[in-house]
């Protein structure tokens, strides 16, 4: 397969890689881009990547919480200029309320009533007015005893670049405080999942293999190597562990206070967290392809 210099231009994005470490990755494993990244990672030469790396929307996420139940809407819009709308901003913010009353999917909230139109005429014409394409992308509903929400670089009242929602067990007034630094602790450390028994055991199944293969090659070329069964019973185990520890929001270290995980700063004010949503704009989004750089083709020729 040909490896283009727009390949090597997305894998130096998404891993921070050298250019010819970048090409070498991509020669290695066909092209294939996510293979590319876990070889990169298993050589040192690059840090996990996540997908939310990818971005190109611009647009708000709009939050609203009442009763137990919270949503997060993603608009998309063509250009931030757009964002910053006070008309686009109106839109977000009653897009979010329908949603909170009626919303357990894109669909339902695009066919309910907003002011004696569906949502998604008020959209449409929201469009035309504007002069911009628009997207109502995504939609995530949270419920709990308490649902505590947080939007980080807020463009208006409960709505920005990032929408955050938290649900908890407890009493009430110290779900709400300490909730709301549980979310101000997701926006800034995005994890993957809730604990270890909510992740994907496809993303567990993935760093196990590459954390294994990284640690055979690292032993192999030791000048005193270990016994593979110190490697398999300890090594790897341990870097598991620390995936888990840094990835998970129970297990990651509570940055208002590192000394305590967060279970550990839950079970103290006498909570539990029972579910979350992170949602940033753009999120998944794949950038349009550019033309490279006269360096980086010179580095493909041949």
């Amino acid at each position: 397969m040909t490896i283009t210099a727009t390949m090597v231009k997305e894998l130096r994005e998404l891993t921070g890689a050298g250019m010819m470490d970048a090409k070498k990755a991509l020669t290695e494993v066909a092209g294939d881009m996510e293979a590319a990244i876990d070889w990169l990672r298993t050589k040192g030469l690059a840090k996990a990547a996540k997908k939310a790396d990818r971005v190109a929307a611009e647009g708000l996420i709009g939050v609203a919480v009442s009763n137990g139940k919270g949503v997060a809407v993603e608009i998309n819009s063509e250009t931030d200029f757009v964002a910053k709308n006070a008309d686009f901003q109106a839109l977000v913010r009653e897009v979010a309320k329908v949603a909170l009353e009626t919303g357990d999917s894109i669909e339902v909230v695009k066919a309910a009533d907003l002011n004696g139109k569906t949502v998604d005429q008020v959209i449409q014409e929201a469009i035309a007015r504007i002069g911009e394409n628009m997207n109502f992308r995504r939609l995530h509903v949270l419920e709990g005893s308490t649902v505590v929400s947080y939007v980080h670089n807020a463009a208006a009242d409960g709505m920005g670049k990032i929408g955050v929602l938290v649900a908890l067990n407890g009493p009430e007034d110290k779900a709400k405080e300490i909730g709301k630094q549980f979310a101000m602790h997701i926006a800034a450390t995005s994890p993957l999942s809730l604990s270890e028994a909510t992740l994907d055991p496809s993303v567990l199944e993935r760093e196990l293999a590459v954390q294994t293969a990284k640690a055979l090659e690292e032993n192999a070329s030791s000048a005193k190597p270990k016994p593979d069964a110190v490697i398999h019973n300890n090594i790897i185990p341990g870097r598991m562990k620390r995936f888990l520890a840094e990835n998970t929001l129970l297990g990651q270290a509570f940055v208002i206070n590192p000394d305590m995980t967060v279970e550990q700063a839950a079970k103290e004010a006498g909570v539990e967290i029972t579910g979350f949503a992170r949602v940033a704009v753009g999120e998944g989004v794949e950038k349009k392809q550019e033309d490279f750089a006269a360096e980086v083709a010179k580095a493909l020729q041949g």
